[in-house]
């Protein structure tokens, strides 16, 4: 019985051997997982940068097309502005000629309403039977016509 106590403790090993082993051992799968983290973090930070810089290369893109945009917008803007001063000139010496054809018009109407009062007159004249003045209601329309296509200032009599 004395031989396998003997043996026995020769065999294993010392209880401070042990703890040293087991503290040996836990270093060592503690570095091994602050090896594995330190790794994962790399990575994550890597991923994390590229990420960045993707999102950074496609708002750099953004404002390249942005800009263009903006660029052909303003030529369009320029060009529509050039089209609207046309316009508006256009549109100025039209309302000039409206006037200045309204105002023949307003002349041509008196011009009207003096021959067909002085038409009418002379009708009257010749049926209350004037014969000593000859006067002729037809041939005197007829002159009266030529005599105001000719002459301008024939406008101001009536």
């Amino acid at each position: 019985m004395a031989s396998s106590s003997g043996s026995g403790g020769a065999l294993s090993p010392p209880a401070s051997a042990t703890a040293t082993a087991d503290q040996d051992e836990l270093r060592a799968v503690m570095e091994q997982r602050r090896a594995k983290r330190m790794q994962s973090n790399r990575e994550s930070a890597r991923r994390s940068r590229m990420r960045k810089q993707r999102h950074l290369d496609e708002l750099t893109a953004q404002v390249s097309q942005l800009r263009r945009e903006n660029a052909q917008l303003a030529t369009a803007l320029g060009v529509t502005a050039q089209g609207l001063l046309a316009v508006d000139a256009d549109n100025a010496v039209l309302r000039t000629q409206a006037a200045e054809l309204a105002a023949r018009l307003r002349s041509l109407d008196d011009i009207l309403s003096c021959i067909s009062n002085t038409t009418a007159a002379a009708a009257a004249i010749t049926v209350a039977g004037d014969h000593l003045i000859g006067f002729d209601a037809a041939s005197a329309a007829a002159g009266f016509d030529d005599l105001f296509r000719s002459s301008s200032e024939m406008y101001q009599l009536c």
